[in-house]
């Protein structure tokens, strides 16, 4: 009986990991990107099950043993990066000898959701200068109006189909525009920030649809906005921030293929996971909102608020402007193969990097 459980659990863990390393797009494979996290603690308890096998050191038991260790360590490659055992790939720097600060709060609301006063008191308190929301529907646009007294630069696009998407920000924004890159009811927004110190800022916040029963059946339409958006960035001569839920896992591919087309760094590398869905299901998290920039910042603070009646925790992101400074190692660089796939994303949903706006004055 114990033979058959080891056996069947490692037919299994093996099954899942297998799958996502195919270029398959369909929703239950991709969605196996996610829990990888789930799965070393499921092949864990599968090694641990061996402990109880009758002559388990027969060769059949441990060649099921090896499959489960070669699983583990390979979920386990993933997901080191998003630990402290990992170098980081964006320095440091104490908010006292910040240069030139700059923070973002993302907050994926959840439209069903009325504590539009725990976000409002969250952005009382921590003061950030830029507050992007996803999911916000004109009931929430009617809500945030409490905040364009010190959030007077906006970009609103309420919308009932939870892909509405609201910019607030303290400081100025310059040819704003919101786009429909991929599917016509889901808006992505673009434009560039002035900081205090004069430099300009391009900026980018997306919400692609996820692959799910629900939703797309394939991950083709998320992947084809966010690979346009890196081809974009990854010629932009000012600094770049992209920021929103990208529907998809830090460890996914298609995240691991946007930073390496978009040259843009992670600060969570070397810092922690920020899981921040599901935020009322602990045995469940991922990293599903996300912020990526390019190698003129610093990181000053990462941070996982509590958001009130939703179900993603927001994301505050401190950044210190370091133009000209050594911020950090880009631990990623695209070859051949990547950028063929990314074309043949893109080419599949009919997307150019052409149709994201570069925001000029």
């Amino acid at each position: 009986m114990t033979f058959t459980l080891f056996l069947l659990a490692t037919i299994m863990n093996a099954a899942m990991t297998l799958l996502p390393m195919s270029r398959y797009e369909i929703w239950w494979i991709r969605g196996l990107d996610f829990p990888r996290v789930q799965l070393i603690t499921l092949i864990l308890f599968t090694l641990l099950l061996a402990c109880w096998l009758p002559e388990w050191s027969h060769s059949g038991n441990l060649a099921l043993f090896g499959i489960n260790v070669a699983c583990l360590l390979y979920h386990c490659w993933w997901i080191m990066p998003y630990t402290r055992l990992h170098p980081v790939e964006v320095k440091s720097v104490p908010a006292g000898k910040a240069l030139h600060p700059f923070t973002v709060l993302t907050a994926n609301v959840l439209a069903s959701n009325r504590h539009a006063d725990c976000l409002i008191a969250l952005v009382k308190q921590h003061k950030p200068d830029i507050l992007v929301t996803l999911e916000s529907d004109s009931w929430w646009q009617q809500q945030l109006e409490a905040l364009e007294t010190d959030y007077p630069y906006t970009i609103k696009c309420p919308l009932d189909n939870l892909y509405g998407m609201h910019v607030y920000s303290r400081l100025p924004l310059e040819n704003s525009t919101i786009e429909y890159l991929v599917e016509p009811d889901v808006p992505s927004m673009h434009t560039r920030i002035l900081l205090p110190c004069g430099a300009r800022v391009r900026a980018h916040f997306v919400h692609p649809a996820p692959p799910s029963p629900t939703e797309n059946e394939e991950s083709a339409e998320r992947d084809a906005e966010l690979l346009a958006v890196a081809r974009s960035v990854a010629a932009a001569t000012l600094p770049v921030v992209v920021t929103g839920d990208l529907n998809d896992v830090a460890w996914s591919t298609t995240t691991r293929l946007f930073r390496k087309i978009s040259g843009l760094l992670d600060p969570r590398i070397g810092r922690g996971m920020f899981n921040t869905f599901h935020a009322e299901h602990w045995f469940i998290r991922w990293p599903l909102d996300h912020l990526f920039h390019s190698h003129h910042f610093r990181v000053i603070r990462l941070q996982r608020l509590k958001l009130q009646g939703s179900d993603h925790f927001a994301l505050l992101t401190s950044l210190d402007f370091r133009a000209g400074h050594n911020n950090g190692n880009r631990m990623l660089h695209a070859d051949a193969e990547d950028k063929e796939l990314a074309n043949d994303k893109m080419e599949h949903k009919n997307v150019k990097k052409s149709d994201v706006p570069i925001p000029v004055k």
